[in-house]
């Protein structure tokens, strides 16, 4: 019994070691961790939002509640790819140049129905699509307005237009090239592409006011 008593004594110091060693190796590992102090830079165009569309929206349409001011929610780029039905690799370079040019990894669209007269079968990859919110968002839209479109050829703005009814607007290009991220030695193929900016306004020309303001070059009526 004696010599229990003694083996329980000494072991009872030695767990509290292992203890005091475990404690010790997470305080390390604790002060080991990074604490990054670095702080996000909001995009520009963001800025240029709160700044100007939003206090020139109010004054042209009289909003009593900021809720009211319209807003851009998302953009949809879009490449339809008809030529994939007798060239599947093409959707691999879609993939890649809206990569390039978004930021963003895009999901690849597949038919719905299978059409006999274009051999199309049903889940046949036929095009490419990315859809930006938030941060990305805004600074696709910053390049597309002030680098891109002004590199068309033969430019003289935009289509006033092309809206939706509901304040949406979509833009169609023929040529992906405009955006300078497209390595123009690596082309394959020229590929058209549509830009949908949708919006929270309630009607055409609350949208137009809103991309107006926030620089789309429309084309003079």
């Amino acid at each position: 019994m004696a010599d229990e008593k003694t083996e329980k004594k000494e072991k009872k110091p030695r767990d509290e070691a292992k203890k005091g060693r475990r404690d010790s190796g997470g305080g390390e590992r604790e002060k080991a961790k990074v604490v990054s102090t670095a702080t996000a830079v909001a995009p520009r165009f963001i800025e240029k939002y709160k700044s100007t569309a939003i206090p020139a929206l109010i004054k042209q349409f009289n909003y009593t509640n900021p809720n009211q001011v319209p807003r851009i929610s998302k953009i949809v780029i879009n490449m339809g790819l008809g030529q994939a039905v007798t060239n599947p690799k093409i959707i691999d370079t879609a993939v890649e140049e809206l990569r390039a040019v978004t930021g963003q990894k895009p999901v690849v669209t597949r038919s719905k129905k299978a059409i006999a007269s274009f051999k199309l079968r049903a889940g046949l990859p036929i095009g490419a699509m990315v859809t930006l919110r938030k941060s990305k968002m805004w600074e696709f839209l910053d390049r597309f307005i002030t680098i891109a479109l002004p590199r068309m050829r033969d430019f003289r703005g935009v289509s006033r237009r092309a809206f939706d009814g509901k304040g949406n607007y979509t833009l169609g290009l023929k040529e992906q090239i405009i955006f300078p991220e497209i390595d123009y030695d690596r082309i394959d193929v020229i590929k058209g592409l549509n830009v949908s900016i949708v919006t929270t306004a309630n009607t055409d020309e609350e949208g137009r006011a809103l991309l107006q303001h926030m620089g789309m070059p429309f084309r003079a009526t």
